[in-house]
């Protein structure tokens, strides 16, 4: 039976990577730095899990040896004030149908958690410019970058979000939108959904229960019966 929903947060909650991306150009152009991520490299880019890991593979690519922890961080530091302010003032909203179900989930006694492998204050920020939508305070269990620092595909944070929830595998699903976070809970053993979005249309999801454009025309009952395999 199903007993929890465990869902990503970029690209799952909202569309939040061109937000991503937009505020790294700003993190650049801030230091006086000649690199823009434009679109597709950006796509690509988002094969390596976390910003500052994704920072770093970039640098050490682009120019071998100047990936110092010191710029990575300072960078990264620079980016996610771009991104915070742009998410808490509302220019990020969630995607279609993930208020509803969150609220549909509350109503039925499901369990909410957030496994992500971005930082908490972006979480808190995108629930903050969310205000009309059910609260981050919602969530039994939020475990973010600052919990599991070994980045999605590796199945880290899944295993803390299930520790803190208590519950098997089994008993929960997992709502992912990339390649990256699909790999990690189905390795924590958890039967997952995929909602793509705008930069992982079209990937390889093997694996997962179902793919869908968004959750617009799925409710809980349909996850119900997917989680159970009665769609399969």
């Amino acid at each position: 039976m199903l007993r929890a929903l465990i869902l990503d947060v970029d690209g799952t909650l909202a569309e939040t990577e061109e937000a991503h991306r937009t505020a790294f150009n700003h993190a650049f152009a801030e230091l006086a730095l000649p690199w823009r991520w434009d679109q597709p490299l950006y796509r690509d880019l988002l094969g390596v899990a976390g910003g500052k890991e994704r920072l770093r593979a970039f640098l050490e690519r682009e120019e071998p040896g100047r990936a110092t922890d010191a710029l990575v961080a300072a960078l990264h530091r620079r980016k996610t004030a771009h991104y915070t302010t742009a998410v808490a003032r509302g220019d990020v909203p969630f995607r279609p149908g993930v208020a509803p179900l969150i609220t549909q989930a509350l109503v039925a006694g499901i369990t909410l958690a957030i496994a992500t492998t971005t930082s908490r204050v972006n979480v808190e920020a995108l629930f903050a410019g969310n205000g009309d939508s059910p609260p981050l305070a919602a969530f039994a269990a939020v475990m973010t970058a600052e919990d599991a620092p070994a980045k999605k595909p590796d199945p880290q944070v899944y295993h803390r979000a299930l520790d803190a929830l208590a519950l098997p595998p089994a008993a929960c699903l997992a709502i992912e939108d990339s390649v990256n976070g699909l790999s990690a809970a189905l390795a924590a053993g958890i039967p997952t959904l995929v909602t793509e979005s705008a930069y992982t249309a079209g990937d390889d999801f093997t694996g997962a229960l179902a793919v869908l454009t968004d959750l617009s025309s799925t409710g809980l009952d349909a996850i119900r019966r997917l989680h159970a395999g009665g769609d399969r």
